[in-house]
């Protein structure tokens, strides 16, 4: 466990990392961001320079601050990954949404120490958001100030507002009909929120996010976040994902997760 005090310290860099990140993104969203497609054969995979930029704030502001802390980033790969501390970074979560001028894009940034989730944040700079946290609580950082976030509750499926990003680009064929099963007892579905939706069930607006084929970077700022406050993270077994990625599932309530669950065991890897 970290004492108190260096939790607040990381806490408080956490949110110097996320100005450091927004200075480098800012005058490339709906601007000329340098896009790139990295070729993944059959899929469009973008990249920005303000991905690039970002991650490259970030990683030099953690090495003058910590440099024996590791990390690992989506942009610029592993640095130390079985350090004590290691920062995970995504600098530009949602890189088809930021191209296409939505403000639907986040910035991630999660600590592990030894190996645990234990720090993270969303940020949505261009709407002057950061929702920051860990397991002693969360909170969102805006123009407005600061205050803490709860999640709903929701125990049923039926009442639930649910939401994944692109279902026929990250599922395959079992995993779409897991969905499909999930989506038609829900009460409201959205597409295409990317990790700005892991926020809005910390906030309280939505229930549950159900996704597939995650990595690291995509994930684990998450976990600490939404278990500050009050929510929850599987894989689609209803295991802790820690810092594997994959099939995740997102819940404000533990209840609305399990009847989900009952259609995504079917399909879990």
């Amino acid at each position: 466990m970290l004492a108190p005090d260096r939790l607040a310290a990381l806490d408080d860099f956490l949110v110097e990392l996320n100005h450091a990140s927004a200075a480098a993104i800012a005058p490339l969203f709906r601007a000329d961001h340098g896009l790139e497609d990295k070729g993944r054969p059959g899929w469009f995979d973008p990249v920005t320079a303000a991905d690039r930029g970002a991650e490259a704030a970030i990683r030099e502001l953690i090495a003058e601050r910590f440099p024996e802390h590791g990390v690992i980033g989506e942009e610029y790969g592993e640095d130390r990954p079985d350090a004590e501390f290691v920062w995970v970074l995504d600098p530009v979560d949602g890189t088809r949404a930021f191209i296409a001028g939505l403000p639907l894009w986040t910035t991630l940034i999660g600590l592990r120490h030894d190996g645990r989730p234990v720090l993270g944040s969303i940020g949505q700079p261009f709407l002057g958001e950061l929702f920051i946290g860990h397991g002693g609580g969360s909170r969102l950082i805006s123009r407005d100030g600061s205050r803490p976030l709860k999640v709903r509750p929701c125990p049923r499926l039926t009442d639930a507002i649910i939401a994944t990003t692109d279902p026929e680009g990250c599922f395959d064929g079992a995993e779409m009909g897991a969905w499909t099963q999930v989506r038609a007892a829900a009460r409201l579905a959205r597409l295409g929120c990317d990790a700005y939706a892991y926020a809005m069930v910390a906030a309280g607006t939505m229930d549950m996010v159900i996704e597939a084929g995650l990595k690291s970077w995509d994930i684990e700022s998450a976990i600490p976040l939404l278990e500050g406050a009050g929510g929850v993270v599987t894989n689609w077994r209803g295991d802790p994902v820690g810092q594997h990625g994959g099939q995740v599932a997102i819940a404000g309530d533990r209840a609305c997760l399990d009847e989900a669950l009952v259609a995504l065991r079917r399909s879990a890897k």
